[in-house]
């Protein structure tokens, strides 16, 4: 594996946020960091200078489907995935396993690996830890994912037990099949939210060491309380010299109160999603720009903020490009989202810097359960 560069910078002194940077072979990472999802080689609607304007500097994109379209191949014969996105900064992909969850209707799963058929066209895919690692070898990312299995929320202890020693055996096999030197390879610690089943996959993964641990099957419905308490157990779990990822979170409240347990990246598509359904994330509490009392309002989704969008666009004019299906609306919004996301990274880790997260982030925390968005759930 390529030779890990963690560098911690700032603990805070009374919670278990930190404050670091990342090395990648395209560059560095300052944690806590956001990761915008680009699922099929693309930040929807969004291009990449754009996203660089939000202040984004690693992105994530999807092996599943960029393995459906437009194939490893493909990407490989277009120069490989930086190249396919036009980002030169770091981009981390996942393995595929999530979609063993999300796409559980589709698939057929033994110890062996996943047989999906492709949401596209039907067709048979098979993927294991080995598959799963080699092509995430060939789209070059430079953090790729171990293969794990997610589960649902609730689910029988059997069927939780026997996913967690899955992913310890499939972590096991995609750390002997990795082989690209430039990339870093991060385990995922799978359990639900019971905490032995967490304590046993996470001690099992630390043995194996690899550059950095994930906390996966989250944000399935458990809610934010049982989230943050399953969190909160994990990280400390887990090395403190290695990065500690959240996957597929989330809210503001979410990621607060996960930086607080300890942890440094995330990535999640609210942003966007919520972006191209008219919904903006502000200080001041979500805003749902479809709705009539914005119809004359020339004021911009929030006032301070110095997005694209914010700087060019009122309210009024955001609103009617979504009621006449202007593409130019979801753009716009999306474009506020992340760039609202971004600003909320740059404060967690200036605070963290000066020693004061832990007081901020239990007002912030307060702020947005008041809004009622204090979990993925209520959005």
């Amino acid at each position: 594996m390529a030779d890990l560069k963690f560098s911690l910078l700032n603990k805070d002194k009374n919670s278990g946020a930190r404050r670091a940077v990342l090395t990648t072979a395209h560059g560095d990472v300052d944690t806590p960091v956001f990761m915008p999802v680009g699922t099929a080689g693309a930040v929807k609607g969004i291009t990449p200078q754009q996203l660089k304007d939000t202040g984004a500097n690693i992105i994530l994109a999807n092996t599943y489907h960029l393995l459906l379209r437009p194939g490893v191949d493909v990407v490989e014969n277009l120069g490989g995935l930086h190249k396919l996105m036009a980002w030169n900064g770091p981009i981390l992909t996942d393995s595929g396993g999530y979609q063993v969850f999300s796409l559980s209707s589709l698939t057929k799963i033994d110890d062996d690996g996943v047989e999906f058929a492709s949401h596209v066209d039907g067709k048979k895919i098979y993927l294991n830890a080995k598959i799963a690692t080699q092509i995430q070898n060939r789209l070059g990312a430079d953090i790729i994912m171990c293969f794990d299995q997610c589960t649902p929320f609730p689910c029988e202890d059997s069927q939780l037990k026997q996913a967690v020693e899955r992913t310890i055996c499939w972590a096991e096999q995609c750390k002997q099949a990795h082989a690209n030197q430039n990339q870093l390879l991060f385990g995922i610690v799978q359990g639900g939210i019971d905490l032995q089943m967490r304590t046993h996959c996470a001690s099992e993964l630390v043995k194996l060491d690899f550059d950095g641990y994930a906390i996966g099957g989250l944000s399935v419905g458990e809610g934010h309380e049982n989230m943050i308490k399953t969190v909160s157990h994990t990280a400390e779990l887990l090395p403190e010299n290695k990065p500690r990822y959240l996957m597929g979170v989330g809210t503001p409240a979410d990621i607060i109160a996960a930086v607080k347990a300890g942890v440094d990246m995330f990535d999640c598509v609210l942003p966007t999603r919520n972006g191209r359904n008219s919904f903006a994330f502000t200080e001041n509490g979500p805003v749902r720009m479809r709705n009539s009392i914005h119809i004359n309002d020339n004021n911009p989704i929030e006032a301070g903020c110095q997005c694209y969008c914010c700087k060019n666009f009122s309210r009024g004019t955001i609103r009617h490009f979504f009621n006449v299906s202007e593409m130019l609306g979801p753009i716009l919004v999306s474009l506020h989202n992340l760039s609202f996301y971004q600003r909320l990274m740059a404060e967690i880790r200036q605070k963290i810097q000066e020693n004061g997260f832990d007081a901020w982030a239990d007002q912030q925390l307060k702020k947005y359960i008041t809004f009622g968005t204090n979990s993925a759930n209520s959005l």
